[in-house]
C-alpha cells in the first residue's frame, strides 16, 4: 500500500473511528457516564457486529475505488483525479461518511456510551457543514457538468433505493 494512501487512512478514518472514540471511553470511564462491555447474548453486541461489517465495508469499497477508479486517495489533501460514480456511489454522495457513522453507531452500541454517542452527532454535523460549503464546490471546480449530473441525481446522505444508471 502506497504511504499517501496509508497516511490519509491513518489521519482521517483511523483518528475519527479509533483515537477519538478511545479518548473519549478512556476519559468517560470513571465519569458519570461510563462505559460497559455487552455480554455475548445482548442485543447490542450484535446490532454493534452488524453495524460495525456494514460500516468496515462501506469504507473499504469507498476507498479502493478512490484509489482503483479515482486514482487518489479520500485524503483532501489529495483526492481522486477522476470523479468516482461507481458501487455504492450510484446510491449515495458521500458513501465513506456513511461507513463511517455505521463504524461509530458499532461502537457506541457495543460500549453502551452515550459520550461516543454524542461524538456521531458533531461528526456527522461538522461533515452534514462541510460537505456543502466546501467539499461539494471542489467537486463542482474540478469535474463540472459530470458532478453536477451526479449531485441531481443522487442524494447527499440518504441512499437511493435503486442504483443510478447514469455516467
Amino acid at each position: 500500500m502506497p504511504w499517501r494512501v496509508l497516511k490519509s487512512i491513518l489521519i482521517l478514518p483511523l483518528n475519527a473511528a479509533g483515537t477519538i472514540p478511545g479518548l473519549i471511553l478512556w476519559g468517560s470511564r470513571d465519569g458519570d457516564y461510563g462505559w460497559s462491555v455487552p455480554p455475548i447474548t445482548a442485543l447490542r453486541l450484535w446490532l454493534a457486529v452488524e453495524s460495525a461489517a456494514i460500516g468496515m465495508a462501506l469504507v473499504a469499497a469507498t476507498m479502493r475505488l478512490f484509489i482503483r477508479v479515482g486514482e487518489g486517495t479520500p485524503a483532501p489533501w489529495d483526492p481522486p483525479a477522476n470523479l468516482v460514480v461507481r458501487g455504492p456511489y450510484r446510491y449515495v454522495r458521500n458513501p465513506m461518511i456513511s461507513g463511517m457513522l455505521f463504524m461509530l453507531t458499532a461502537e457506541a452500541l457495543f460500549f453502551a456510551s452515550i459520550p461516543v454517542t454524542t461524538w456521531i452527532l458533531i461528526f456527522l454535523a461538522a461533515n452534514m457543514v462541510y460537505f456543502p460549503l466546501v467539499e461539494e464546490k471542489g467537486l463542482e471546480a474540478r469535474f463540472g457538468a459530470d458532478y453536477l449530473t451526479h449531485k441531481a441525481n443522487v442524494p447527499r446522505w440518504l441512499p437511493r433505493l435503486k442504483s443510478w444508471k447514469g455516467q
